[in-house]
């Protein structure tokens, strides 16, 4: 067996306990090695992110490098806070991996969005989310959302979001958008700062393929020499943008399969994080 642990950055703190996962593994004969931003990975029966839920969302850098299907499977280890991907701590690292050996745990199947841009030739990929946003100095961002080809609104404001199941919880859920569980085949469309109020969350399923097309600012102002900074987000990664963009967003034919011990499940993940009411009556 071999196992991947990918880290941004290791605390002092937590050196010790990196290198106790370390030991653990060498003593039960598996094989570890390490990787970091902008290496590749290279085939590994498991992909340790050792972090919080940002590092587990750099993990989709490495898909590029992968042959993208099959992507390992990835345990979220928290050296951090309490998060909705990172499944385990740091306190008992040789229970979770004897755990992990005997079979003690499942595979969540999580949404990928694949992202092109034909003016930039990108195709990208985001765990949690797509967004348009306007700059901080920028008027009013207007963007064109189009599902199956289907007009559906010109959303006027700050931005649009366009989320996984997995991003539910994320930057949409702060901006008004549902909570969807990570087998609900859908996506979200929430509106970041909406001029009008009536202007709502949809759910659409995942088959659709979405169009995102921003107007310039050329089109609603009074300065015709006026340009509009827009930043394109995926997940933790930012782009700048032109005034005018056009994407397309659709459900990557691939999945991310996250690990799940059977002591934990979405309900309880949410429970925790969003400290819902944990008391249970019969």
């Amino acid at each position: 067996m071999k196992i991947a642990l990918y880290f941004r950055h290791i605390d002092p703190d937590d050196q010790p306990a990196f290198g106790q996962l370390v030991d653990i593994l060498a003593a039960r004969g598996i094989e570890s090695v390490t990787v970091r931003d902008g290496d590749t990975l290279q085939p590994c029966d498991y992909l340790f992110s050792i972090g919080g839920d940002g590092t587990l969302l750099s993990c989709v850098q490495f898909v590029h490098t992968t042959g993208e299907d099959p992507f390992p499977p990835i345990l979220g280890i928290n050296f951090g806070h309490l998060g909705f991907l990172t499944t385990v701590g740091k306190e008992n690292l040789a229970g979770m991996v004897d755990d992990l050996l005997a079979g003690n745990f499942s595979l969540e199947e999580r949404t990928l969005l694949k992202v092109e841009n034909a003016e930039r030739g990108m195709t990208s990929y985001a765990l949690n989310e797509v967004f348009l946003h306007r700059a901080e100095e920028s008027s009013m961002l207007r963007t064109q959302v189009f599902v199956d080809g289907l007009y559906v609104a010109t959303y006027a404001g700050d931005g649009v979001i366009v989320a996984t199941p997995t991003g539910s919880t994320a930057y949409s859920l702060s901006c008004g958008g549902p909570i969807l569980t990570p087998d609900s085949g859908c996506l979200v469309i929430t509106p970041i700062g909406a001029h009008t109020l009536t202007l709502r969350p949809i759910i659409v399923p995942d088959s659709a393929h979405l169009r995102l097309t921003t107007i310039p600012a050329t089109h609603h102002t009074t300065q015709p020499a006026a340009r509009q900074q827009i930043t394109l987000g995926m997940d933790s990664r930012r782009l700048p943008l032109a005034d005018a963009t056009d994407l397309h967003v659709r459900r990557a034919p691939f999945s991310i399969r996250l690990i799940r011990m059977n002591t934990q499940n979405f309900f309880s993940a949410i429970r925790d994080k969003l400290m819902w009411g944990t008391e249970v009556r019969e």
